[in-house]
């Protein structure tokens, strides 16, 4: 995206609320917080799938606080906006962690930008990753199309049919195959791609 966008995006006010389904509740969608760090470090101690197939280096309580704050400094520097997902009470009120979605802007500038998400183990099934990340989607274009973002790309590994079903769901297109890079990068990955739609009048 060129130019970026400068730093006016507020954390504090910015939510995102999703409709209930029937298998779910509304979802709240806001920037992560000091205060998640206990149940943050909770779901991904226990959780051996979410720690195979993400990056997030969440153990204890202590490392849960450093990512909440790197998290906390993407914000700020305007190329990293991570969504705590959580259900969504009366009111706007949050209720229990369900997961993360993510808009990783980059350093480069240009016109595509990469989204990512995961969801709890007790979320898993209940429609919460599509609907999170179509909220996410939804204000990445209304956000940052100005600026010059026409596109959004998925990733993940080959193998992470979950995944390629959340992306397919929600307009990402499979587009092609990124080569495995080792130790990082184990295998091959799936890049889905969904571009932007200017609405309609």
């Amino acid at each position: 995206m060129h130019p970026r966008t400068p730093w006016p995006l507020d954390p504090a006010t910015t939510r995102l609320v999703t409709a209930a389904a029937p298998s779910a509740p509304a979802l709240l969608l806001r920037p992560w917080e000091p205060s998640d760090a206990p149940e943050l470090a909770l779901i991904c101690r226990d959780d051996p799938v979410l720690r195979h197939w993400t990056s997030t280096a969440v153990h204890d309580h202590a490392s849960a606080a450093r990512w909440i704050e790197a998290q906390r400094r993407g914000w700020e520097a305007g190329d990293r906006f991570a969504f705590a997902v959580e259900e969504s009470r009366a009111a706007g009120a949050g209720g229990r962690l369900l997961g993360d979605v993510v808009l990783k802007r980059g350093t480069t500038p240009g016109p595509a930008a990469e989204v990512g998400y995961w969801t709890a183990a007790h979320a898993r099934g209940r429609g919460v990753a599509p609907r999170a990340l179509r909220a996410l989607t939804g204000w990445a274009f209304a956000t940052f199309a100005g600026a010059g973002l026409t596109a959004l790309e998925l990733l993940h590994q080959v193998d992470n049919t979950a995944s390629c079903r959340v992306a397919r769901k929600c307009g990402y297109e499979l587009t092609g195959l990124r080569p495995a890079s080792p130790p990082a990068y184990p295998l091959d990955g799936h890049v889905h791609r969904r571009e932007y739609a200017p609405p309609t009048s």
